[in-house]
């Protein structure tokens, strides 16, 4: 075996060399056999681990060692039956002799500290295997050794075996009782009946010998760190001192990793309970911590009688402590001033945690149904008792600190919102009073630090900040359930002194500043008592939606929010020079834009405070960039209540922001497309809300339309000059990509400050905006002019369309004459996921034009049916375009039931499209049959009742009453509704693939239904009459079925046939 260990000591060398490079692979592959076949190899690592020279060392190198120990780890790991006698006493005597000339006599492990760890995972393994029934003094075989060595000079406990002995206990209690550990393991009952075998042996055997030996060896070290402290003057005793730091500290880790499995009298007593209390204060922060978890363990320790566990917290009196602990390092906080200590902040994290987890176990016996009366009682004193503390917690600077008491905070407010909801009384006294300062403590903890940046998008601090402020605010509305009042004039009193502070010339924090403009912002979601638009903000009585506008209403007195927003604006603080707070107030007054419908002078003074260097002129682009969408806001909501001089005004202010500059940057995926990632502009992106903005403001001068024109002109003029310089650019061959780039926004650009106009109307006044429709012409020529020589490019198809789409909402018929050459630019070159968004567009321009579409629709619908069919025809060759089919069929869907809504089914008859009618309709009826693709069958069956409404009208109708002729069908219709439309309605039921069970199946189900409603509605008697004489029968339905359900198909409403008809095919689907 000598020269195997060899073998594998030289390969475990060279499998830790990479740059060995030609033996390498083959080292690996050989070690790794070898630790694959661990039970027949365990002795060889056994060997490797164990061996020593002649003078006691050990004869392996360190990284052939741990290899050893992973390969008993193999051995004994998932191993829940006892070991063979002979390997059983190899292992046992090798580990014995190891520990006791390693830990007892020699240097344990000094110069491969990793070793100690590994050793003591490996020792647990073996232990969890032999334990029960071959090695049940292992403890006190453990105990032996760590008492007192005769052959050191120092009385104690041997210092090695007390650390592995608490190494070993730790990682025995992590085996068996650790729920963490457990979980992240796949179930295995062989093992849990096994961990729960091995726990009850230990709580039979040892458990009072385990805790005796620790606190003991606690105890005693804790004594040597006393004396050494106070002796504190030599190298020796600072030395000393650190060997028993560490000896304490893990000490109480260990006693903290079983007080939850093992019983509570021997884990808290008289002793243990004041030897916990000195710990949690002592100077050590390690031991400190330890402590902290060690009680936080105890508190949350499962006991059957309520009056036990509150008998465990009253024996504890961790209140008193927490609060007397609290006050200390609070204390210590003040005195360290900025010179943050972090390690001294994470203890007060620690005893906020271990308040946190007592305040949830006293919830707990409150909550208990069970619990006796007298328990709960004193139980809830007790929470009372501590909230101070929490509340202090709470409070503190450090937001990790704070947030430890969140969860029992959440359990108290849920406790007072229940008690609310069963008895709406006011509340007590005392929970008045630990509401209000509560909701002090969560005003206090919703302001910005004052040395933060909220500027820097990308700061984490930030970023966790405003999760508080979410998590804060839930706190606030839970207040609020149970006394509204508290909270909303708590805000009200805070918002106003704060803009009233600053309006008389106060000097305010920044961060105060922010937080009073912050209040104001969130009030109107905190108000729940407040009135829905303008009575949010004013006392008005009740009136008509026509008359709001013709009404007065400075007279009313404001509401509590109207006199927020109103001190707000005139207090003056959007001049603050800090950057949150302005930007805060432009957040809030563009959120509230009702309040300046009731006190329009404050309207003014909003705006000249969003133009200048408070707003859109401010010379961070961050922020810039958010005030262009809160003035498109602002402006879109109060429309209305600007006068046309001042829109004009605001638009010759606003002219110097209207420059498109075009920077190519590097990139991000240079393999990807260079001109979409060229287009990408977040600062453009924001800039398209002011080209909205002062389109808005444009149409605001609308009663004067020759002025409406020119502002218009002035301001599209420029683009279109420069539209035309960068297309001779492009024409001229350049490679470079800014022409094309300031094309595409230069078209996007016009097309918002089309974006900003009104739709046009259904009734048109006479010469409605003439001479801004002429503008608009010009404007859809020129960009036309773009498309058809650049057609090739995508973003500027994209662009087009949505320019196009916009000014054709504006303008109206006055441009449709560009729809046809539109048309064909667009599809001249086109990728297969812009048909989508063409048909979508076609949608919206039927949407708008209705029946001025007919011509182009005629000559579009054949060719686009035709590409929509071969497309549909071919077998997708993956996901993709399996979802690019579905999309484009449910875009084309949608297209056609426009049309039919739309009146305009005249184009599938023209003489165009006549020809090709009927595959048409066989087209359609494919996919009304195709199951795999629910939502287009519910779409098929949709287009087809809507195709009967139309077509299906009997041919010879007697005029209306009012003298106008009926609705005139479709020859032949009606035969190809008998013949084939319903046939295939019954059909796609009884197919095997539909599944009821499939909700989007059901739907369609219950699209069929509707759709034979509709044929005996539109056909009446005749398809009444065709259902129970001919179709039923022929399908083996006996008579008075058929009859039954023609009668129902005629008198139940959709919504009863729809069960009706599902029930019956369940029934038909069961029975066959």
């Amino acid at each position: 075996m000598e020269h195997e260990i060899e073998q594998v000591v030289q390969a475990i060398a060279i499998a830790s060399d990479p740059s060995q490079s030609a033996l390498y692979q083959q080292a690996l592959g050989y070690i790794q056999t070898i630790q694959q076949n661990a039970s027949e190899t365990w002795q060889l690592a056994l060997r490797i681990f164990v061996d020593s020279n002649a003078d006691g060392r050990r004869k392996y190198p360190a990284q052939a060692r741990f290899w050893a120990l992973r390969v008993l780890d193999d051995f004994l790991d998932n191993r829940f039956e006892p070991l063979d006698q002979d390997t059983f006493q190899t292992l046992q005597q090798a580990i014995v002799n190891y520990i006791q000339s390693e830990y007892v006599g020699g240097p344990a492990e000094v110069d491969a500290p990793f070793l100690r760890n590994k050793f003591s995972h490996t020792l647990t393994l073996f232990f969890l295997c032999t334990y029960v029934e071959q090695w049940p003094s292992f403890f006190t075989d453990i105990f032996t050794l760590i008492q007192p060595a005769s052959q050191t000079s120092t009385a104690g406990f041997n210092r090695h075996i007390s650390l592995l002995f608490f190494h070993l206990v730790l990682e025995i209690s992590g085996e068996v009782a650790d729920q963490m550990i457990k979980s992240a393991r796949a179930w295995n009952e062989v093992r849990h009946a096994r961990d729960s075998r091995v726990r009850d042996a230990v709580r039979d055997r040892d458990a009072a010998g385990i805790n005796e030996a620790v606190l003991t060896i606690v105890d005693e070290n804790a004594d040597r760190m006393r004396r050494c402290r106070e002796n504190a003057s030599t190298q020796e005793s600072t030395k000393e001192l650190g060997d028993a730091i560490e000896v304490v500290d893990w000490g109480i880790r260990t006693f903290g990793s079983y007080v939850g499995w093992i019983d509570i009298n021997l884990t808290v007593t008289q002793t243990t309970v004041p030897l916990l209390f000195k710990l949690l204060a002592d100077a050590s922060l390690p031991i400190r911590l330890a402590t902290s978890v060690a009680l936080l363990r105890i508190v949350s320790k499962g006991l059957k009688e309520p009056s036990d566990k509150l008998q465990l917290l009253k024996v504890l009196s961790l209140g008193e402590v927490l609060d007397a602990l609290e006050d200390k390092t609070r204390k210590q906080q003040i005195e360290r001033g900025t010179d943050t200590d972090e390690a001294e902040e994470s203890y007060r994290e620690a005893l906020g945690k271990l308040l946190n987890v007592l305040g949830l176990e006293l919830t707990k016996l409150i909550d208990e149904p069970s619990t006796p009366e007298a328990i709960r009682a004193e139980a809830l004193l007790y929470l009372q008792q501590l909230q101070p503390v929490m509340l202090r917690f709470m409070a503190d600077d450090y937001d990790d600190t704070a947030s430890t008491i969140f969860p029992l905070l959440a359990v108290i407010l849920t406790s007072y919102k229940r008690s609310k909801k069963v008895s709406p009384e006011p509340i007590d006294d005392q929970k008045r009073s630990f509401l209000a300062n509560l909701l002090e403590v969560i005003l206090l903890k919703m302001k910005w630090d004052g040395e933060a940046e909220p500027d820097d998008v990308d700061d984490d601090d930030n970023a966790e900040f405003e999760k508080m402020r979410k998590e804060l605010r839930t706190f606030m509305d839970s207040i609020l359930t149970v006394d509204q009042d508290l909270v909303t004039n708590a805000i009200r009193t805070l918002a106003i002194n704060t803009m009233t502070a600053y309006q008389s010339g106060t000097q305010l924090e920044w961060n105060d500043a922010e937080l009073g403009v912050y209040l104001v912002y969130i009030f109107g979601e905190i108000n729940k008592t407040g009135g829905k638009g303008r009575a949010a903000f004013c006392h008005a009585p009740a009136i008509q939606d026509k008359e709001k506008k013709k009404t007065d209403y400075s007279a009313y007195p404001l509401t509590s929010h109207g006199e927020m927003l109103s001190t707000l604006v005139h207090s003056g603080i959007a001049s603050y020079p800090h950057r949150a707070v302005s930007l805060q107030f432009f957040e809030t007054v563009a959120r509230y834009p009702d309040f300046f419908k009731v006190r329009k002078e404050c309207i003014l003074p909003t705006l000249e405070a969003m133009i200048d260097i408070r707003g859109l002129h401010n010379d961070n682009p961050t922020y810039r960039s958010r005030l262009f969408y809160l003035f498109h806001r602002f402006i879109k909501e109060s429309r209305n209540e600007i006068q046309a001089d001042i829109s004009v005004t605001i638009i010759n202010s606003m002219r110097d922001l209207l420059p498109i500059q075009v920077e190519i940057s590097e990139p991000e995926e240079p393999e990807g497309d260079l001109l979409s990632e060229a287009i990408k502009s977040t600062m453009f992106d924001s800039q398209l809300y002011l080209f909205e903005t002062v389109g808005i403001l444009t149409s605001v001068t609308s009663k004067n339309p020759e002025q409406q024109g020119a502002l218009l002109l002035s301001l599209v003029k420029p683009l279109m000059e420069e539209l035309s310089a960068n297309l001779q650019l492009f024409r001229a061959g350049t490679q470079d990509l800014v022409p094309v780039v300031k094309v595409h926004h230069i078209i996007m650009a016009l097309g918002n400050i089309s974006k900003g106009f009104p739709d046009y109307p259904v009734t048109v006044p006479e010469n409605y905006m003439a001479p801004a429709v002429k503008v608009f012409a010009e404007v859809a020529q020129a960009i036309l002019v773009c498309l058809e020589a650049m057609n090739i490019l995508k973003p500027i198809r994209d662009a087009t369309r949505f320019a196009f789409a916009r000014i054709l909402a504006t303008a109206g018929p006055s441009v449709t004459t560009f729809i046809p050459p539109l048309m064909n630019n667009l599809l001249a070159h086109f990728e297969p996921s812009e048909l989508v968004d063409f048909m979508n567009f076609i949608g919206l321009l039927i949407h708008k034009l209705q029946k001025d579409m007919f011509d182009v629709l005629d000559k579009l619908i054949g060719p686009l049916n035709a590409h929509i069919t071969a497309m549909l025809s071919q077998t997708p060759s993956g996901t993709d375009e399996m979802r690019s089919q579905s999309e484009t069929k449910k875009a084309y869907l949608n297209l056609l039931i426009v049309v039919v809504s739309s009146k305009l089914e005249g184009i599938f008859t023209s003489e165009q499209n006549s020809g090709s009618f009927e595959s048409f309709l066989g087209s359609m009826l494919g996919l009304v049959k195709d199951v795999s693709d629910p939502g287009s069958q519910k779409a098929a069956l949709s287009f087809f009742s809507r195709c009967v409404t139309v077509w299906g009208q009997p041919l010879s109708q007697p005029s209306a009453p009012n003298g106008h002729p009926e609705p005139q069908g479709l020859p032949g219709f009606d035969r190809f509704i008998y013949e084939q439309l319903i046939p295939t309605a019954f059909a796609v039921p009884s197919l095997p693939e539909f599944n009821l069970k499939d909700g989007q199946i059901l739907v369609v189900l219950h699209e069929i239904a509707n759709l034979l409603q509709t044929v005996v509605k539109v056909r009446e008697h005749e398809a009444q009459t065709y259902f129970a004489t001919a179709f039923l029968p022929s399908k083996g339905w006996p008579s008075n079925a058929a009859i039954d359900f023609s009668t129902k198909l005629r008198e139940l409403d959709p919504k009863s046939f729809r069960k009706y008809f599902t029930d019956l095919i369940r029934e038909s689907r069961a029975s066959s």
